[in-house]
């Protein structure tokens, strides 16, 4: 079956943005090749150091997707990336170009090319109430009400993680069912009829580091590399609107939540750098864990020899025809 579209994941840090630009400039030579981000983070304007976002060279040299649509007040949904990637995919291949799917949110591949599950949309006040109820009691309390109800749920999520679990809670209160249950039947999205994506049509490469050391340098060196080109600074700009939260979804990104942390005075400065790598490396693991349970996936070794150059060949072997 001829892809629709290419897909490049991997762990935060194995190197997805600038093998995804090498491939899209590779096929310059079959009408060229356009990027779209699959990154939950890269879709808020303001938020550029901490997300390690593509540079102006970098979105100048090949045309970007859902980069910078949404602000920081604005929860983005995995439904809504969906569309607007299929939307963007359609667009592309119009036009006689490629689409490249390039990110490391693997929820939205997962929304693009299996569908979600028929859940309740958000109830601004169940969620209000929650949060209340969450200030009286605290997340861990919370954590033990969600083990009562929801107990698959419960046992995944940190009795800290006060986003997932005032969700999984908020879909109990209106559904009467737990979270569970909805991930039971995964629902496949509506799309165009003659633009079906799924794993078949849209092949995916995955980054995978042999050495889980190479991995962990490479995150440390780019936390560091954010914080001398002004993490921080960044950061207190965001605060200083005065509109955003600590529980928005924008400032719960890895980095920018223990950045905020920091400001706010419950993580002491001198463990803030060492705190934000730690969270980075846990994203790492899930990223892993996820794309390892994709048996299709084709997988070349990130801290291998001739990255480029398999990558290249895995390229040229999918007999690319946009058209």
């Amino acid at each position: 079956m001829m892809p629709l579209a290419l897909a490049i994941s991997g762990p935060t840090a194995s190197g997805k943005t600038g093998l995804g630009l090498a491939i899209a400039q590779h096929l310059n030579s079959r009408g060229g090749a356009e990027i779209i981000s699959v990154d939950s983070a890269l879709v808020y304007k303001g938020m550029d150091i901490g997300t390690a976002k593509p540079s102006k060279v970098e979105l100048a040299a090949v045309p970007h997707h859902l980069i910078d649509i949404r602000d920081p007040m604005q929860p983005y949904s995995a439904a809504e990336f969906a569309l607007d990637a299929s939307a963007c995919v359609h667009d592309i291949r119009s036009r006689g170009k490629t689409p490249i799917l390039v990110g490391g949110t693997l929820l939205y591949f997962k929304a693009l090319l299996e569908g979600l599950n028929d859940m309740p949309s958000a109830d601004p006040a169940v969620r209000a109430t929650l949060q209340d109820e969450a200030a009286l009691k605290g997340w861990p309390a919370m954590h033990a009400l969600l083990q009562k109800v929801d107990p698959e749920t419960a046992l995944r999520l940190a009795p800290a993680d006060g986003q997932r679990i005032a969700r999984a809670l908020e879909v109990f209160r209106i559904s009467g069912r737990p979270l569970s249950s909805f991930h039971q039947t995964p629902k496949q999205p509506a799309q165009r009829q003659d633009l079906i994506l799924n794993w078949q049509t849209v092949p995916l490469l995955s980054l995978e580091p042999h050495d889980r050391a190479w991995l962990h340098n490479r995150i440390a060196q780019r936390f560091d590399d954010m914080l001398a080109q002004g993490f921080m600074a960044e950061m207190k700009v965001l605060r200083a609107r005065g509109d955003l939260k600590a529980d928005l979804p924008s400032m719960r990104c890895v980095g920018y939540r223990q950045a905020w942390e920091t400001l706010d005075g419950t993580l002491p400065p001198s463990e803030f750098r060492d705190r934000g790598v730690f969270a980075t490396r846990q994203l790492a693991k899930r990223q892993l864990t996820w794309l390892r349970s994709l048996a299709h996936r084709h997988v070349i070794t990130a801290d291998g020899n001739d990255v480029l150059a398999q990558a290249l060949a895995w390229v040229d072997q999918q007999g690319l025809n946009p058209n």
